[in-house]
C-alpha cells in the first residue's frame, strides 16, 4: 500500500443513517371471542399487520385457525379437559374482537404416545357423515386394545 492513500477515511461509516424500527409497532391486536357451547368469553390475543393500501387487517385476520384446550375455554383447571384441543376458525370481526366457529377437536401429543405403548393393537379408521342441514363431518377414530395376559 501507498504511503498516504488510505481510502476508507474520506467514505465515513456505512450503515450509520439506517433507523431500526421495531416490527411490532406496525402491528394491531385483536382478541379471540368463543362460540356459543363454551364460555362465552376472551381466550387469547393475535396480532395482524395494520392496514395499508389494499391489505385490510380485518380481511387477513378472517379464515386463521386457532387452537385452545377444551380446559381455557370451560373455564376448569381440572386434569379431564387440559389434553383435549379445540379447534376454531375466524368468521368474523367485530372491532377488536374476533367471533370464532367449531372447526374440530384433537388430542395432544403426550396424551396420544401415553395410550398407545408397546405390545398394544393400534387400531384406526375415518368415516365422512353428512348432517341433514348440509355440513360433511369427518371421524377419525383410534381403538388400542388391552395387554395381552402372557
Amino acid at each position: 500500500m501507498a504511503i498516504g492513500k488510505n481510502k476508507r477515511l474520506t467514505k465515513g461509516k456505512k450503515g450509520l443513517k439506517k433507523k431500526l424500527i421495531d416490527p411490532l409497532t406496525r402491528k394491531e391486536w385483536f382478541d379471540f371471542k368463543a362460540p356459543v357451547p363454551f364460555s362465552d368469553k376472551s381466550f387469547g390475543k393475535t396480532c395482524v399487520t395494520k392496514t395499508t393500501g389494499t391489505k385490510i387487517a380485518t380481511e387477513q385476520i378472517k379464515g386463521r385457525v386457532v387452537e385452545s384446550s377444551l380446559a381455557d375455554l370451560k373455564d376448569s383447571t381440572d386434569q379431564l379437559f387440559s389434553w383435549r384441543k379445540v379447534k376454531l376458525i375466524i368468521d368474523e370481526v367485530e372491532g377488536r374482537k374476533c367471533i370464532t366457529s367449531f372447526y374440530g377437536v384433537d388430542m395432544t401429543r403426550d396424551k396420544l404416545c401415553k395410550m398407545i405403548q408397546k405390545r398394544y393393537t393400534l387400531i384406526e379408521g375415518f368415516n365422512d357423515l353428512r348432517t341433514n342441514d348440509g355440513y360433511i363431518l369427518r371421524f377419525f377414530t383410534i381403538a388400542i386394545t388391552k395387554r395381552h395376559p402372557k
